[in-house]
């Protein structure tokens, strides 16, 4: 096996952070430390309302991106060619010098590959699965540049997406100033940052900053809230559940009550756009809707604007100002703003309101408090059993706004839930809208579609089935087929390429600039090195057990190190490069042709009934896992894991 070793990935700092003398752990409490702004005007959870900038906020119209992301993009297509060649050059596709290619383009970012990864919902196995990949593409983590890597990926991508479980991973990288999966992994003492062997109903087990107990865990939260509803704002659960992640997310005394996800705009890494752009998704529910269509509109949170390309809304609010009182698309006259609404755990919530049903199934727990329930009790009387799943945002910013279209124009309300609700539980709709142009999504799916929580591609279908009805509003996605042909083809069991052959979207069109979607690249979770499968409603995990789960999301992105295909990296590589090397007429290398073979889902369907699916470990489990069992009850897969994985790291 080639899979990265315990003691590469433990020296995960790299040299040039550290002083000759400085202790590695100095380094990781420093670099931990530094975080997005606790810039809320009320210094506290609650919104608060301020004087409006010269300027009022207003909503704008889709039909272009924003200001800020055009001057950003500007910095930041710069900012990734470096790693891109770096990348390249690692992957070593050996009849390409694709590095030279990227170089001699450099001042052209309508040939450069232009990357985005989306990482899936599926609660905390789908942010230790997307932790894996993460680690493998960050050139930051030990061994990812080393042969077999896929190293310097993340730093060449321009956008990173999460939706839910995917939602808290990258919310958790950008409230923690774009820590590596290590530091977010190992934290620092007294830090409750992912540590998740203690449920979320117990709270943090290495608390000492300021909670003493469970009591005064919930205590603190139920205080929190308390602090929105009396400055006169609607609360649901999913604020009792936001404030309950965010201590295991947000390396701040109380989870940053006061933290902002408009603050990671004015983060220095981020102006300066050494990272790529985080997005977060959520799906619109309306008034009297109790299921999610695919026709419902698909909203996103970016550190500048929320709100979605669907014709529906076809609007964008700004992120820092969403709490004022929009109508139509501006603030009165007299009208005040209001900061702090987007409160940063509150944007991950929103992302993964699902898990309000998670709460409401351990209401019960002893771990409790009494006073907790009765609060939750309340709050169903208030909203209904229906709307239990809902993310409150009052006052609606898309009031009166486009009302030919905007199902949610006539109400001050608009209600948000979890972005997988729809079945699109890759967080794909950002990055395929024409106007972003990107070229290769990286989708990271760790989505419970099967028995024991495997993936058989239901997410990329909704998708599909999406763009060909008219909330697609025009926007286009490469066909996939059906989850038997998944399974027995077995494109759920290794990386698979979706849209390789561009004829599918340019046959019979006579336009010069027909829209050609995004190459997928189906990153599915599998059984390397540890079975990761655990349910997503699995509310605890061992350090052990998130350890290898991590180092299992890992090995699933480099094929094992390259064990399984020792050409991985390059063919990623011939991934990436797919669509420029087409608009530029450029031959396709022999070694892509022969990637694009084995990677490439070329039509084939096996729509044969599929009984039970159950992958065996593609390189054998760990040490650790040795000791692992299945208990295989009501549909669930519930794994432990045994205590030699201490020595393993990822």
């Amino acid at each position: 096996m080639r899979s990265l070793s315990a003691a590469a990935l433990l020296s995960f700092i790299p040299s040039s952070l550290a002083a000759p003398s400085e202790p590695v752990s100095n380094v990781v409490a420093r670099e931990v430390l530094l975080r997005a702004a606790p810039d809320s005007p009320s210094g506290d959870y609650a919104p608060a309302t301020v004087d409006c900038p010269s300027q009022k906020p207003t909503i704008r119209s889709s039909a272009t991106l924003s200001p800020e992301e055009v001057a950003w993009l500007k910095k930041r297509r710069p900012n990734t060619i470096d790693p891109l060649k770096a990348f390249f050059k690692l992957a070593n596709i050996p009849d390409f010098d694709a590095a030279n290619y990227v170089d001699s383009h450099s001042s052209n970012f309508s040939i450069v590959p232009n990357v985005g990864i989306a990482v899936s919902g599926g609660g905390y196995r789908a942010l230790m699965n997307g932790a894996g990949f993460i680690a493998a593409a960050d050139s930051r983590t030990p061994g990812t540049t080393n042969a077999g890597g896929i190293g310097n990926l993340l730093q060449a991508s321009t956008y990173l997406a999460g939706l839910s479980g995917g939602s808290w991973l990258v919310g958790s990288i950008f409230a923690n100033n774009f820590s590596t999966i290590p530091q977010l992994r190992d934290g620092q003492p007294g830090s409750s940052l992912w540590q998740f062997s203690n449920s979320i109903f117990q709270g943090p087990k290495d608390s000492g900053i300021s909670i003493l107990n469970t009591a005064e865990y919930w205590n603190d939260i139920a205080s929190q809230v308390d602090d929105k509803r009396n400055a006169g704002y609607g609360i649901s659960l999913t604020d009792y559940w936001s404030r309950a992640l965010s201590y295991q997310l947000i390396n701040a005394r109380d989870g940053g009550p006061s933290y902002t996800f408009s603050s990671i705009a004015d983060a220095d890494n981020f102006a300066q756009a050494n990272t790529p752009m985080p997005i977060l998704i959520a799906d619109e529910r309306q008034p009297g809707q109790t299921v999610i269509s695919l026709n419902s509109t698909v909203f996103e949170i970016n550190p500048w604007e929320i709100g979605s390309f669907d014709p529906t809304i076809f609007g964008f609010a700004p992120t820092k100002y969403v709490g004022s009182n929009f109508s139509n698309g501006a603030i009165l006259d007299d009208g005040h703003c209001v900061r702090g609404f987007d409160q940063y755990g509150y944007m991950m919530g929103t992302s993964s309101s699902l898990f309000n049903q998670f709460l409401l199934q351990n209401i019960s727990d002893s771990k409790i408090p009494d006073f907790i329930t009765n609060a939750i009790t309340s709050v169903l009387q208030d909203i209904g059993n229906d709307q239990d799943d809902v993310a409150e945002w009052r006052p609606n910013p898309f009031y009166k706004y486009n009302p030919s279209t905007n199902g949610n124009a006539d109400t001050e309300l608009l209600t948000l839930v979890d972005g997988g609700e729809d079945l699109q539980n890759i967080p794909l709709h950002p990055l395929i809208q024409p106007v972003r142009g990107v070229d290769v999504i990286f989708a990271v799916d760790s989505s419970a579609d099967t028995t024991y929580n495997f993936p058989n591609g239901t997410a990329l279908r909704a998708s599909y089935e999406r763009s060909m009805g008219d909330i697609g509003n025009g926007t286009k996605f490469p066909k996939v087929p059906d989850a038997e042909t998944f399974i027995n083809l077995k494109l759920n069991q290794k990386p698979t390429f979706f849209g390789c052959n561009t004829s599918e979207f340019t046959s019979g069109s006579s336009s010069a600039h027909v829209n050609i979607p995004p190459l997928i690249v189906y990153v599915p979770l599998a059984p390397y090195t540890a079975y990761s499968n655990a349910s997503t409603f699995n509310p605890a995990y061992t350090d052990e057990e998130r350890n290898a789960y991590i180092k299992n999301g890992l090995n699933v992105a480099t094929m094992g190190n390259g064990t399984l295909d020792k050409q991985w990296p390059a063919c990623a590589a011939c991934a990436v490069l797919s669509r420029s090397l087409e608009r530029t007429a450029t031959p396709i290398p022999d070694t892509c042709r022969s990637c694009f073979q084995r990677y490439c889902w070329n039509g084939t369907t096996d729509s044969t009934p599929v009984g039970s699916y159950e992958p065996q470990p593609f390189l054998g489990l760990d040490a650790l896992s040795n000791a692992a069992w299945n208990l295989r009850t009501s549909g669930l897969v519930w794994v432990v894991v045994g205590a030699a994985s201490l020595a393993l790291v990822l």
